[in-house]
């Protein structure tokens, strides 16, 4: 890409700015174009020369190399070329590439991919294991993508078409380019609460498709909480029957549920659920007799309800029969489990579980008795041989876990986080940062650039330690979103998210982040996903989807 065609496609994708006032803070941003032009998130290792390359959209195509493992019966990489080639060449006329004046630049025929591990896992599930490096090259006589696997195919397909541009005069090109590339984090995720608002399945498949041009590869869904149980549950629909806002318009089917984890593998996105207990849990009362916790006024029934009844056996009886369902139906070999904020008010006014904790010796600490429950939860999910996500309140409290157990920390300030990172990580257990990331908090400027600047190895512990840390999550939760604004609220401030977990940790320049995110903003909006801006700016393509 010329210096010229640098600065006019950064220039139309947003990069004007000016000096303003953002809370009393007076900023301003460098606009002088990267010299990486718009990629994001920032590859390893890139270099990209002067030299480009048109592209024609009747002749060009993506194709497997004839070595590659993963050929034309990879459903998944097939998908991934037509999905990539309409973002390429969708918004323009099919036909040649216009005459520009000058030198006309040679033509790049196709990008050969190759799929170079004898099992590709094309029709596998990805991993947190999962290998998602590539190697780019665009040169003549055609551009190569190598990956190990059909994951690191994926990633390196996003970036090839984030490398294509118009020129001045409106033609498809591509500079020449050499990059190395692999994520830093392996577990990149984004939270999204389906329970306080249900959020369409059309919603989610956007989300989902918006992640994979961020490079995320984690959809935490936290499809139920005390508001509602929209997950319908073969072994017990009575949940969602009498849980869920509406029985029939606001619930996920089996076959809902299907297709979210397919759309999602097709993007090597991984889909791991949570269904938190004992509190969060006051939707599930509703279609299972005594599961929660009768709460007392004095000394009768109030009428209310507190957490699950950590005392019944019936209580287990369910959990093993309900999580027995959740192991097949979703295939990650992760469940999260929850275990944050539990009030024991109720706990404390019920006789039976006063009694209970006196005769099992727990005096009033009543930490202890959710202890006793998680524990008999944690054994009844290793049943079904999935490991288990918890929030770190499951840690602080003591329980005995799996040396697996990732353990999830959200609570704190700064300082408070990383001190929870150093202890979990020094217990030897692995980790996932989400406190400085809550994308649902909102404040007037560009807070993307404190979500930028977070790093979940940002804490005191040694080189051991750090490596216990497997990345991080972006969390949406849904107490003011639902599908009229869950995508300018999560784009693209979640992309700078992104960026801390797949790039170097050296890539901290928030100028020239700005600039990069600037024009992948605009190129999310020309794909149709409603990404709010960073800053006063224009892009080439407005949204449309009005």
């Amino acid at each position: 890409m010329s210096a010229r065609a640098v600065t006019l496609f950064l220039a139309v994708c947003s990069c004007y700015a000016h000096k303003y006032n953002d809370l009393n803070v007076e900023s301003e941003f460098v606009t002088e174009p990267s010299k990486y032009g718009s990629l994001w998130p920032l590859p390893q290792k890139v270099q990209i020369s002067q030299t480009s390359f048109k592209l024609a959209s009747l002749s060009f195509t993506i194709t497997d190399a004839k070595e590659s493992s993963a050929g034309p019966s990879c459903i998944l990489l097939q998908n991934a070329y037509r999905r990539y080639y309409e973002y390429m060449f969708g918004g323009t006329r099919r036909q040649e590439p216009s005459k520009s004046r000058g030198t006309r630049a040679p033509d790049l025929p196709e990008l050969q991919v190759l799929v170079t591990s004898p099992h590709s896992e094309c029709d596998g599930y990805p991993a947190v294991a999962s290998d998602e490096s590539y190697e780019l090259t665009v040169d003549q006589p055609y551009a190569v993508l190598k990956a190990p696997k059909v994951w690191g195919a994926l990633r390196g397909l996003e970036t090839f078409s984030q490398l294509v541009y118009e020129d001045e005069y409106g033609a498809k090109s591509i500079n020449k380019t050499s990059i190395s590339d692999f994520p830093r984090f392996a577990h990149r995720g984004i939270l999204l609460d389906s329970s306080r608002h249900f959020l369409p399945l059309k919603v989610i498949l956007v989300t989902l498709e918006t992640m994979a041009m961020n490079k995320f590869n984690v959809f935490h869904w936290h499809i139920v909480d005390d508001q509602s149980f929209p997950y319908l549950s073969r072994t017990f629909p009575q949940l969602s029957q009498q849980g869920a806002y509406h029985p029939y318009t606001h619930v996920y089917t089996p076959g809902d549920v299907k297709m979210v984890i397919e759309f999602a593998r097709l993007r090597g996105i991984r889909v791991i659920p949570e269904f938190d207990t004992p509190g969060h849990t006051q939707s599930w009362g509703k279609g299972q007799k005594d599961l929660l916790t009768p709460c007392y006024a004095g000394a009768s029934p109030s009428g209310t309800h507190g957490p699950v009844n950590p005392i019944l056996n019936t209580t287990y009886d369910f959990m093993r029969q309900f999580f027995k369902e959740i192991s097949s139906v979703f295939p990650d070999a992760y469940v999260h489990l929850g275990g944050d904020e539990v009030d024991f008010t109720c706990w404390k006014s019920n006789p039976d579980i006063k009694s209970f904790m006196a005769q099992h010796g727990f005096g009033q600490d009543y930490s202890k008795l959710e202890s006793f429950y998680i524990q008999r939860l944690l054994d009844i999910v290793t049943t079904t041989n999935k490991g288990y996500m918890i929030w770190q309140e499951v840690f602080d409290n003591g329980v005995k876990l799996k040396p697996d157990t990732i353990i999830h920390v959200w609570k704190g300030n700064q300082q408070q986080y990383q001190s929870e990172m150093a202890n979990v990580t020094s217990a030897g257990y692995q980790t996932l940062l989400s406190t400085p990331w809550y994308v649902n908090r909102i404040a007037y400027g560009q807070d993307w650039r404190g979500f930028y600047k977070a790093d979940p190895q940002d804490f005191k512990g040694t080189d051991q330690q750090k490596k216990l840390v497997i990345g991080g999550e972006a969390c949406l939760w849904g107490e003011y979103v639902d599908a009229t604004n869950l995508s300018p609220r999560l784009w693209p401030r979640a992309s700078a998210v992104a960026e801390r977990l797949w790039s170097p940790k050296e890539v901290t320049d928030v100028n020239d982040a700005y600039n990069r995110l600037s024009a992948h903003r605009c190129r999310m909006v020309q794909r149709g996903i409603p990404a709010e801006p960073l800053f006063s700016s224009f892009c080439p393509h407005e949204y449309k989807g009005i």
